[in-house]
């Protein structure tokens, strides 16, 4: 069977009508199975149907007790791990751009067996629409109105099919999420940043820093010893300067290893001089992982002394920590069966 790429599907033998065909593709767009589509004969629905394969569907959903839902999608033989959390700005979905990741953070659960394979342009745009749909989202009613890109897999490290799909979420002729409520997360590709930068796509970049200092960096997240925090910083202002959009830091915190006074003063000395954020967030424990969360207090007083000494920051409020709703946590667990 084919798989369905949205934007070079070709069904004229099919429907020979133009505007049967955009109809279709406006169903697919929105979600749809082409077993769903009533504006089209049955035959043709059946044909559609032996001949492509559907790229996703929702294998199972845990809801957790602050209302952040944690959804398992099925593409090929591949579980691809989606979280929902709704904010008083509206919901906010954070999409996986890869099976697994290459980038080996040694905290982190979703490169763990290191990366498997890159998810199609066509398939993260089906995260987005399969779950919009499933939240009660129709043509006229969409009910995600925010993306992030930093579920599993490194985005930049899947450029191309990143660049497509943040085409594709925000044409008319689909989604129509505004890139400017989109946010990329990203380890630290320099390279990637700066070309990223130059297309001024409009989205929020958001860089996991973790580690103000160079040697401390590099052994939690092993891409800081091809891109050092100096490029880093460097290509962090030139996204600022290319696409006005103020750059944030996610900075998690982990006991003993990056949450004393020094960290601080090292942050105010290369963040120094131009408009950025520091996103604090709480470390989520891994299985198989030795590191621990600062204890309790640590980060509220981590915030309180960045903004003391100048640096916009926030705490991240922890959300799904019941359904494991960090990053490659419940699809390995599910895996083996444990839920």
């Amino acid at each position: 069977m084919k798989e369905i790429n949205l934007n070079q599907m070709d069904i004229s033998h099919i429907v020979k009508e133009k505007y049967k065909s955009e109809i279709i593709k406006k169903w697919l767009y929105f979600g749809y199975e082409f077993s769903e589509i009533t504006s089209i004969s049955k035959e043709s629905r059946e044909q559609l149907i032996a001949e492509f394969e559907f790229p996703m569907k929702i294998e199972k959903v845990f809801v957790s007790k602050d209302g952040t839902k944690k959804y398992l999608l099925k593409a090929k033989e591949d579980l691809i791990e989606c979280v929902v959390m709704t904010h008083n700005h509206g919901k906010t979905i954070c999409i996986s751009t890869q099976v697994g990741c290459r980038m080996g953070c040694t905290f982190c659960s979703s490169g763990i067996d290191g990366l498997e394979r890159n998810l199609t342009a066509t398939e993260m745009y089906m995260e987005v629409a399969l779950i919009n749909k499933d939240l009660g989202g129709d043509f006229k009613n969409r009910k995600i109105t925010n993306i992030v890109l930093m579920g599993s897999g490194e985005p930049l490290d899947n450029f191309e099919n990143v660049v497509e799909f943040l085409e594709m979420i925000s044409s008319e002729r689909g989604l129509n999420i505004s890139r400017r409520n989109i946010s990329l997360s990203t380890s630290g590709i320099a390279d990637k940043i700066r070309e990223f930068a130059n297309l001024n796509l409009g989205t929020t970049l958001t860089i996991s820093l973790h580690n103000p200092f160079q040697e401390e960096r590099e052994k939690i997240m092993p891409i800081a010893k091809k891109f050092k925090i100096d490029e880093l910083i460097n290509e962090a202002r030139h996204y600022f300067l290319q696409t006005g959009r103020r750059v944030i830091f996610e900075y998690t915190l982990i006991q003993g290893e990056n949450d004393s006074d020094r960290h601080i003063d090292e942050l105010k000395k290369i963040i120094k001089g131009f408009p950025a954020h520091i996103n604090v967030i709480l470390l989520n424990k891994v299985d198989g992982k030795s590191y621990l969360p600062s204890q309790k207090g640590v980060g509220e007083k981590f915030v309180d002394k960045l903004e003391d000494v100048g640096i916009s920051a926030s705490l991240r409020k922890e959300k799904g920590s019941d359904i494991e709703g960090a990053c490659g946590q419940l699809k390995r667990r599910y895996q083996v069966g444990k839920i």
